[in-house]
């Protein structure tokens, strides 16, 4: 992979501090629920079509007391798409040269009571230059109160950039998070943005607002929901929905069939899935 620029470096560093600083929060609800459970980091390389190397990414996961299976990775990688993905990214239908840097979580719960939650943000550079991203909760057992918080917050980081961005964003969410062969949501919603290009140093600092929101957000329910006692029903509840949750992530979702595609590592691609579903 080619020395990175000015711009995706600094992408780059952002996301693995914010990675730093996500996994320093779990752990430390882990230590306030009697856990000593902590992160393991694993890094990878990837090697790229053309056989040359192509960058990697570290995973981190954590399997402990509140957090039942959560994955934080960081991937920085390059090099060419194969000739059958290129026509399906901007940018590269002429040359398939590309760059892509992000922060992808996934947090699957002990307690039913807690949300399962997603965030990633990510830069992409082909001959153009983009940022996508967002976060979403997935409540088995959903609280109206959560989810109206999770999305003010969210909101409230939309609003500092623009006003037009929480609309969209959230609808583009919900439009997203939808598993047409069943007609249902796969959650609760919050936010999805792809391909904001344009001024790099505004698209960067919103990039940044939502993985501040995400850290803002996302704790504070988790301490509100741990101590909750549960039964086997909302076990029962959990486990089905979880199959919900592989379902999506199998059948729809891009960053899935992108690191797939790209050559990514299949066990960070797929430490989305939770450690236990249920099919009836």
């Amino acid at each position: 992979m080619d020395a990175l620029d000015a711009q995706q470096q600094a992408a780059r560093t952002w996301f693995e501090a914010l990675r730093d600083r996500i996994c320093a929060e779990f752990e430390a609800i882990e230590r306030e629920a009697g856990s000593d459970a902590g992160f393991t980091y694993i890094p990878w390389e990837r090697t790229d079509v053309s056989g040359e190397p192509g960058g990697g990414g570290v995973r981190g996961q954590l399997t402990g007391r509140v957090f039942e299976k959560v994955g934080v990775n960081v991937s920085t990688v390059g090099g060419r798409f194969s000739p059958e993905f290129a026509p399906s990214i901007p940018g590269a239908e002429e040359d398939p040269r590309f760059f892509a840097t992000g922060i992808s979580l996934v947090a699957h719960m002990a307690n039913p009571h807690v949300p399962a939650v997603h965030m990633n943000t990510r830069f992409l550079t082909t001959t153009r230059r983009w940022f996508g991203g967002g976060a979403d909760l997935n409540p088995a057992i959903p609280y109206p109160e959560d989810t109206a918080d999770f999305h003010a917050v969210l909101k409230r980081a939309c609003d500092r950039h623009d006003p037009e961005h929480y609309p969209r964003f959230a609808k583009w969410a919900e439009d997203y998070f939808w598993l047409p062969h069943r007609g249902v949501a796969r959650g609760v919603g919050g936010i999805f943005y792809d391909r904001l290009e344009g001024e790099f140093d505004a698209n960067f600092a919103f990039t940044r607002e939502v993985g501040e929101a995400f850290l803002a957000a996302f704790p504070p329910l988790v301490r509100r929901r741990m101590g909750l006692p549960f039964d086997g029903a909302d076990l029962d509840r959990l486990l089905e929905f979880r199959g919900r949750y592989v379902e999506f992530n199998l059948l729809y979702d891009r960053g899935t069939l992108f690191g797939l595609k790209t050559g990514g590592n299949v066990d960070a691609i797929l430490m989305s899935l939770p450690p236990l579903a249920r099919w009836r």
